[in-house]
């Protein structure tokens, strides 16, 4: 295909003249003229059309929707530990009894013909803030003393006087006894215990 470029003149069959300035013509044997703009071309007769529209085709756009929608989330609450040297040793008492918080997520949400298709935050509040759970320890290494004897019995499953006896605890010497005698320590009765020979 030959391509001229510049100023064209033509005489037409009824004596006018056309005259075409700053085109791109080309010549093909046997073909038509086409122009598109500033630039000419010869089409081929012996091209196929172009394909129309297949039916069905999926349109670019479709009916685009956004909303913004709201979702709350559990905040879990933290826990404080504290050491409690009034508890026994090892001991936990729950102090302050902990809540979960709530938050609030609203996000945008993208719909096309009714199908999402993107989901953006916005934002995040706190609505509720989480209260932290306080839990004491025991700290406290001294036995504690049954408050049916005086000086000091151990709180044990069973007591015996040192000597007799398979414990699991034992006292030395004698306590008195002030209140009830749970572990039979005074056998004689004389508000004594442990004061009797083996």
């Amino acid at each position: 295909m030959a391509l001229l470029a510049g100023m064209l003149t033509f005489v037409l069959a009824c004596g006018a003249e056309l005259t075409v300035v700053g085109a791109l013509f080309g010549f093909r044997p046997g073909g038509s003229p086409v122009a598109d703009g500033s630039q000419a071309e010869w089409a081929d007769p012996d091209a196929p059309p172009p394909a129309p529209p297949t039916a069905g085709s999926p349109s670019p756009s479709g009916n685009v929707e956004t909303k913004q929608v709201t979702e709350t989330v559990r905040i879990p609450y933290p826990v404080q530990i504290v050491d409690d040297p009034a508890l026994p040793e090892g001991q936990q008492v729950v102090r302050i009894r902990g809540v979960t918080g709530v938050k609030t997520l609203t996000y945008e949400v993208i719909r096309v013909d009714g199908e999402p298709t993107d989901k953006r935050l916005l934002r995040s509040t706190v609505t509720r803030a989480p209260v932290t759970q306080v839990v004491a320890v025991g700290t406290s290494t001294t036995a504690a003393c049954d408050p049916n004897y005086g000086g000091c019995v151990p709180v044990a499953e069973d007591v015996d006087c040192a000597g007799r006896g398979d414990g699991p605890a034992w006292i030395t010497g004698t306590v008195k006894v002030t209140g009830s005698d749970v572990h039979r320590l005074d056998r004689d009765g004389n508000g004594v215990a442990c004061d009797e020979k083996n």
